[in-house]
């Protein structure tokens, strides 16, 4: 008898060790495929709204280009708010929905929206109210003020549709449906595309509006993506398993709980492009000519940082449904095998960047000047870029174990030291942007080494949510 209750004791052990494996296999090879890339497809084509803007007014001027950097950069800023609330908002999702409690899905996602349309109505109110003084207050060209009040006017309508968006986005990320996310994006991009160069040039009919035209483009694009994900979710999703059918006004109790995660992430964000925004301040204080090669730069740094931001996204929903499930002790092996697929994808994409680079460039000018002088700041992004192919996975990786609080003082702390060193270099030194840019290998070199201590001798496993 005792012969065959061992028996049986380790048989159940080994089938709890096979099925323990199985999790991560599915996660380390079909699971984190199958999450990533609509995910990495889907911010492929919400960032061709960047990358347009910045090819076609390249083709327009040195100080409308700058303009919709300065622009551009101050609208994310206020966006990332948004986006750190909905990805708070993810996480609980995530975590709901690995524990298999589907009906708290959606009342998450719906106090989520509502929160974040009051959010923008208020931050939409005091930006055409401040933008002059604020603008003025940032920027010294009298030329790049004028352009960017004027892109910015126009570009916060955006507030209305975007922040609902990162709510469907938190949505199909936390319950792993992310190839909506792709043809939501393929739809966004093809009218953002077609608008950029109606609007901008004033082709088939329309007005001659150049800068003004970018900003219209942008914000009715991100106005599709809205009207997309708001018939695919009433079209294709079971509304009565995720409790999406019914609706009963604000649950300030549930929206405290995720307040009490996304808080974090909303400071988090928010703290992190303030100061990509004081980087691009002190590169305005160089010259229109710095300002131009930065803003072509931050764009191909952009486009490369995309797979980085698929897998670290995967990495975050994937880290809290495996908690959720009770496979918190494979956290670790998970992270690293998405590190390792992430650092191989940007080695690719940088070998290509440093052989080719005027191949890159010649999509934003056509200016031989202009494309010998950001060779050198694309050889410096493409170090930066290894790094961050591994710390954005490991950072992420906290995130999705619920301790956004944590996350929040190891990028406050790295952020502190960052922008100390781009005051350094771009306002006191006044260096070239190449060097300016090395700012960014300071970045993520501080926040892979930070992540990776606190993943391993800090005491996380025990967080709730």
């Amino acid at each position: 008898m005792p012969t065959i209750l061992a028996y049986l004791c380790r048989k159940k052990y080994l089938c709890t060790l096979f099925t323990q494996h199985l999790i991560i296999y599915m996660y380390s090879n079909k699971e984190i495929w199958n999450v990533s890339y609509p995910i990495l497809l889907a911010l492929l084509a919400q960032n061709v709204i960047n990358v347009t803007d910045t090819a076609f007014l390249g083709h327009v001027g040195e100080v409308e280009l700058g303009a919709s950097a300065m622009g551009g950069l101050l609208y994310i800023c206020i966006f990332t708010v948004a986006f750190g609330f909905s990805t708070g908002s993810q996480i609980l999702i995530a975590r709901r929905n690995g524990e298999q409690h589907y009906k708290e899905v959606g009342p998450v996602m719906m106090q989520g929206c509502l929160f974040l349309l009051v959010m923008a109505a208020i931050l939409f109110g005091l930006c055409q109210w401040s933008a002059p003084t604020l603008v003025r207050m940032l920027i010294s060209s009298d030329s790049i003020f004028e352009g960017t009040l004027e892109f910015f006017h126009w570009r916060i309508f955006g507030f209305f549709f975007s922040f609902v968006n990162v709510m469907f986005r938190a949505l199909y990320v936390g319950i792993t449906r992310t190839k909506v996310l792709t043809i939501n994006a393929i739809v966004m991009a093809l009218v953002n595309v077609f608008l950029d160069y109606a609007l901008i040039f004033g082709h088939f009919g329309f007005p001659q509006l150049g800068l003004k035209g970018a900003a219209i483009a942008s914000v009715m694009a991100e106005a599709a993506s809205t009207l997309f994900c708001l018939l695919y979710t009433w079209l294709y999703v079971d509304l009565k398993k995720y409790a999406l059918n019914r609706f009963s006004g604000f649950d300030f109790t549930l929206l405290g709980r995720i307040l009490s995660i996304s808080c974090f992430t909303m400071v988090q964000y928010f703290l992190s492009m303030a100061t990509w925004f004081v980087f691009f301040l002190a590169i305005e204080r160089l010259g229109q000519r710095e300002l131009a090669i930065a803003n072509i730069v931050r764009s191909i740094y952009i486009v490369i940082l995309i797979p980085v931001q698929a897998l670290s996204t995967t990495t975050n929903t994937l880290v809290s449904n495996l908690i959720g499930s009770g496979g918190i002790d494979h956290v670790m092996h998970l992270m690293g095998r998405i590190a390792k697929v992430s650092f191989i994808i940007v080695l690719a994409c940088v070998a290509l960047m440093v052989f080719l680079p005027e191949a890159a460039l010649s999509i934003y000018t056509n200016e031989p000047l202009l494309q010998a002088e950001s060779i050198p700041s694309l050889y410096v992004i493409g170090g930066a870029m290894l790094i961050a192919s591994v710390a954005n996975i490991y950072f992420n990786g906290i995130s999705g174990t619920g301790n956004t609080q944590a996350a929040l003082y190891l990028e406050t702390g790295t952020l502190v030291i960052y922008a100390l060193y781009v005051c350094w270099v771009g306002l006191i030194l006044k260096a070239p942007v190449a060097i300016c840019f090395t700012t960014e290998a300071l970045y993520y070199g501080l926040l892979l080494l930070t992540s990776v201590i606190y993943l391993k001798k800090a005491n996380w496993q025990n967080k709730k949510i």
